[in-house]
């Protein structure tokens, strides 16, 4: 099932684009087929949940893309991955604090229930953790997904350790466990090569195969603010002509 959808774009406006550092390039694009199969939902598209969303997925805009080279459509660019690693906390504490130690460094003391932007500033004052180095989401009192990325991106760093002094529950504590090891691309289907970038979000029917969309091959973007994780110092390979500055 395609899915081929009228398209239209603004050139006075980015709101809805932070990534995009420039409109250099906006009016310039490629039209491209997009192979749905190969997206992820949460991670490149929201799933239709809205009633304002009638029923359909939206695709984020700015998705580094790279073209497949047996089908000629477009997928996720399979570049370096970025290590994932999940703190969890059981016991269900009522009280008490816990750190994180990573690399040799270890933080400061962190409330059991801390919300996970606490946990991510206590990971940013570490000495070899700079902002844009860790990302990490999760409820308060976890469990919490620490993403690494900027200087660690396509890094297998090691696993992170944790100490806890908690109160209250049932013998609680706090284990850390890698989701995902840190690695540079390792895709060989052509997706390896960045082609250029979704230059605007879409809209598709769940189900459907294919959607029409629009390749942004130059211009200037925000790394930090993508949709998904990508350091430019570790790109694997450009695909020819593509002219992407970052900031």
């Amino acid at each position: 099932m395609n899915d081929f959808q009228p398209l239209s774009y603004s050139d006075s406006a980015t709101a809805d684009r932070p990534w995009l550092a420039s409109l250099v390039g906006v009016q310039d694009t490629n039209t491209i087929t997009l192979d749905l199969t190969k997206f992820s939902s949460g991670t490149h598209y929201t799933a239709a949940t809205s009633p304002f969303l009638q029923g359909r997925n939206v695709m984020k805009s700015g998705i580094p893309l790279g073209k497949v080279t047996a089908s000629g459509l477009y997928a996720p660019y399979s570049g370096p991955t970025s290590e994932t690693q999940t703190v969890t906390i059981s016991g269900s504490p009522t009280g008490g604090t816990f750190t994180l130690t990573f690399s040799g460094q270890t933080t400061s003391a962190i409330a059991y229930n801390a919300t996970a932007a606490v946990v991510q500033a206590a990971l940013e004052a570490l000495s070899n953790v700079a902002p844009g180095d860790v990302t990490v989401t999760g409820n308060a009192g976890g469990p919490y997904t620490v993403v690494f990325a900027g200087a660690y991106l396509s890094d297998d760093v090691s696993q992170m350790t944790a100490s806890a002094s908690l109160t209250g529950g049932s013998s609680p504590a706090v284990a850390v466990t890698t989701n995902t090891a840190g690695g540079a691309a390792s895709a060989s289907d052509g997706t390896q090569t960045l082609a250029g970038f979704l230059v605007d979000h879409i809209y598709f029917n769940p189900g459907s195969a294919k959607a029409a969309g629009a390749l942004l091959w130059r211009g200037e973007i925000f790394a930090a603010k993508l949709p998904v994780p990508m350091d430019p110092t570790n790109i694997a390979s450009t695909a020819p002509g593509v002219n992407i500055h970052y900031r």
